[in-house]
C-alpha cells in the first residue's frame, strides 16, 4: 500500500515542478507532455526598462529548440544584467539565429503613465507573446505577476532570468533591442546623457531634468520627472 501511495504521489507531481526541473537543468531535455513524441513548446518571456525614467518598457518572448539549450548556456546566456554590452550584443545575434521564434513587444511612455509601470510591463510581455508566429504551449514569465487575459498557459518564475535559459535569452534580446532604441533617441536628446544611462535615473540624468525639464519621452508619472 505504501508503494502504491508513493506511485500516486509521483504521478500527481505538478506541471510547475516539471517545468522547473526542465529549466533549472537544461541538459534534462525531457518531454513534459503526456505523449513522449510531443514536447511542450515553451516561450521564455522577460521585460527590460522597468525602472528607467525615459523611453518605453520593452519585452521579448523567445522559443528555443531544446537541442541548443546546453550550447547557449555554455556560450554564456544568463541574466542580461550580469553581461557586458558587447557580450549581450553577441549573444542576442546568436539567440535570434537559433530561435524557433523570437519577438519584441513594447509599451509606450504614455501607456506607462496611464496604466502604471507594472501593468505596462505586463502589456509589453503580452504583445511580445501574441506576435510569436509559433503559439507556445506554455509561457515562462519572469517575476511573480501573471499576464492578464492571456489565453495561453503561463507560469511565473521569480528570478527567472537566473533560472531559465529561455527567460535569460528573452532578457538579453529585449535589453539589446531597447538599448539600440535609446542610443538612436540619444542623438535627438543629447542633454540627458542617454548614451551612458540608457534612460535610467543617474545623477547626471536627474541634473539634466532639473535644468532642461522633461522631454516627450520621459515618464512623468515617475517622481524625478514630475513637474
Amino acid at each position: 500500500m505504501k508503494q502504491e501511495g508513493k506511485g500516486k504521489k509521483q504521478k500527481t507531481r505538478s506541471k510547475k515542478e516539471k517545468v522547473e526541473i526542465f529549466t533549472l537543468f537544461p541538459s534534462f531535455h525531457l518531454p513534459l507532455s503526456p505523449s513522449p513524441s510531443k514536447t511542450l513548446v515553451i516561450a521564455g518571456v522577460d521585460e527590460v526598462g522597468r525602472g528607467a525614467l525615459f523611453g518605453p518598457v520593452v519585452a521579448a518572448a523567445c522559443i528555443l529548440p531544446y537541442e541548443v539549450l546546453d550550447e547557449l548556456a555554455s556560450c554564456g546566456v544568463r541574466d542580461s544584467k550580469q553581461l557586458s554590452a558587447a557580450a549581450r550584443s553577441r549573444l542576442a545575434v546568436k539567440i535570434r539565429a537559433v530561435a524557433v521564434d523570437c519577438q519584441i513587444g513594447a509599451a509606450s511612455v504614455r501607456e506607462i503613465d496611464r496604466l502604471n509601470i507594472l501593468q505596462a510591463s505586463l502589456l509589453a510581455m503580452k504583445r511580445a507573446i501574441l506576435k510569436l508566429n509559433v503559439t507556445p504551449d506554455l509561457c515562462l514569465v519572469d517575476g511573480n505577476q501573471r499576464i492578464p487575459n492571456l489565453a495561453i498557459e503561463q507560469e511565473t518564475m521569480v528570478k527567472g532570468d537566473a533560472r531559465s535559459i529561455q527567460i535569460a535569452a528573452a532578457s538579453i534580446v529585449a535589453k539589446v533591442w531597447r538599448d539600440e532604441l535609446i542610443l538612436r533617441m540619444a542623438v535627438k536628446y543629447p542633454e540627458y546623457d542617454l548614451t551612458n544611462n540608457m534612460g535610467y535615473g543617474t545623477a547626471k540624468h536627474k541634473l539634466a531634468l532639473e535644468r532642461c525639464g522633461v522631454s516627450a519621452f520621459h515618464r512623468v508619472s515617475f517622481s524625478p520627472c514630475r513637474k
